[in-house]
């Protein structure tokens, strides 16, 4: 079979630009607001049902003195990260921007200062693309009502006053605030809104009506039209977001191939959380990228800054690791995808596929000893393989009747090589 009549699985086309995006591949997401301060999960307020009043201690307080915007994308550059995503508004409703919209905002904090614009800036100047994050929900706003995730759903009191609430004022300030985002930081790149909230016994939800997704979707495409939008709307637009799973294979709707993008934390929480232990090694976060792409996707990786405007020491352990193995093995991440279906993947392996320039990358996730084995239709397009890392030949032995492909291996693992690659140009 010739090589361009192999099965590559192609996304269905999106109404924003994604092809940068499945170039590009891996992305930094950014969970930071006042929950830094607690240190005990993004979700502090809602999971131990905090006032307003009492959690305003936080904002009272924060004073980030120690940020620095230019180390964060420093580190997410030498990472090998091409975008990232700020969280300009978590649930708990602080801006992380001077919004002419609202006080709750950075600017109004002892910190004094707009925390987004310097970020942005440091981000763009590294060559990074521009995402933000922006929560349909409001734990903060007046007129934001009690749904089944607010913090006060169990106070009966707080609840009463839902009557002199207007969910309609609180939706216009979020399609106000969503445009003020896009037109002062034009161009943004990716708008990631989350989430609506579904009904329950005691709670109407919130979805696509309540939001007005459709005129916001309106609104943001006619200030940015190539813009990449997520699909948390509850109207698909341009990337499907599975969060802390890995798919079984490429996403799809309906049975169509999607552009999709796994987001998934360092550890068990998206913000600060400074007991929380379950981090993940450099090398399972290195095979969670190449799984992602290997199955047509991109990773979305996170960090929650500390209260003084710091990476945990973790994150920056993390993102120095990844960045070793991809400042040698980038070229089998960048502008790949997943392998024509034809062709079998050796064991304990994931292969990814660079159709423009037709070369396959195997990553081996185990060090055979002797040799590794390709076998079946890959046979018959390979012309030359070496070791991505130092680009030294790999010499094999191609047994065309048997459609077999006998690659020897050295007894040690290439120094700097932690899961060796191997490059396969293909006739």
């Amino acid at each position: 079979m010739r090589l361009e009549d192999l099965t590559v699985i192609k996304a269905a086309p999106t109404p924003g630009d994604t092809k940068w995006f499945q170039h590009d591949r891996f992305g930094m997401f950014i969970h930071w607001g006042l929950y830094a301060l607690p240190a005990r999960h993004e979700w502090v307020k809602n999971h131990e049902r905090i006032p307003t009043e009492v959690y305003d201690k936080y904002f009272r307080h924060f004073d980030p003195d120690l940020y620095d915007p230019e180390l964060w994308a420093k580190a997410a550059d030498e990472a090998g990260m091409k975008y990232f995503v700020i969280t300009t508004k978590h649930h708990e409703g602080f801006c992380l921007w001077d919004s002419a919209y609202t006080d709750y905002k950075s600017t109004n904090t002892p910190y004094g200062k707009d925390i987004l614009t310097p970020m942005v800036d440091a981000f763009r100047a590294r060559g990074l693309r521009t995402g933000f994050y922006h929560s349909l929900l409001d734990w903060h706003h007046p007129d934001y009502t009690v749904d089944a995730c607010h913090p006060m759903r169990d106070n009966a009191d707080y609840i009463a006053q839902d009557a002199g609430r207007d969910i309609t004022k609180y939706v216009d300030y979020l399609h106000n605030q969503t445009e003020e985002l896009l037109k002062k930081y034009d161009p943004v790149d990716i708008i990631w809104f989350d989430f609506s909230v579904g009904p329950n016994a005691k709670f109407a939800g919130k979805g696509k009506e309540t939001w007005r997704s459709e005129e916001l979707l309106e609104k943001i495409r006619k200030i940015a039209p190539n813009i990449i939008i997520d699909d948390r709307l509850q109207i698909d637009q341009d990337v499907k977001t599975p969060e802390q799973y890995m798919p079984d294979g490429w996403v799809k709707v309906n049975g169509v191939p999607v552009v999709w993008e796994g987001c998934h934390t360092f550890s068990g929480s998206w913000g600060y959380y400074r007991d929380e232990e379950t981090w993940k090694s450099v090398d399972q976060l290195l095979k969670m990228l190449i799984d992602s792409v290997s199955m047509g996707g991109n990773l979305l990786l996170n960090v929650g800054p500390t209260g003084r405007g710091e990476f945990d020491e973790r994150a920056y352990d993390r993102l120095r690791g990844m960045g070793q193995w991809m400042k040698r093995h980038s070229r089998s991440i960048y502008g790949c995808t997943q392998a024509p279906l034809e062709f079998e993947c050796p064991r304990d392996c994931r292969y990814t596929y660079n159709p423009d320039k037709q070369r396959l990358y195997l990553h081996m996730y185990n060090w055979n000893f002797g040799k590794i084995k390709l076998t079946g239709e890959v046979c018959e397009h390979v012309e030359y393989i070496q070791l991505l890392s130092d680009a030294s030949e790999m010499r094999y032995s191609y047994y065309p009747e048997q459609q077999v492909i006998d690659i020897p291996l050295p007894v040690k693992k290439p120094l700097g090589a932690d899961i060796p690659v191997l490059e396969i140009f293909l006739k």
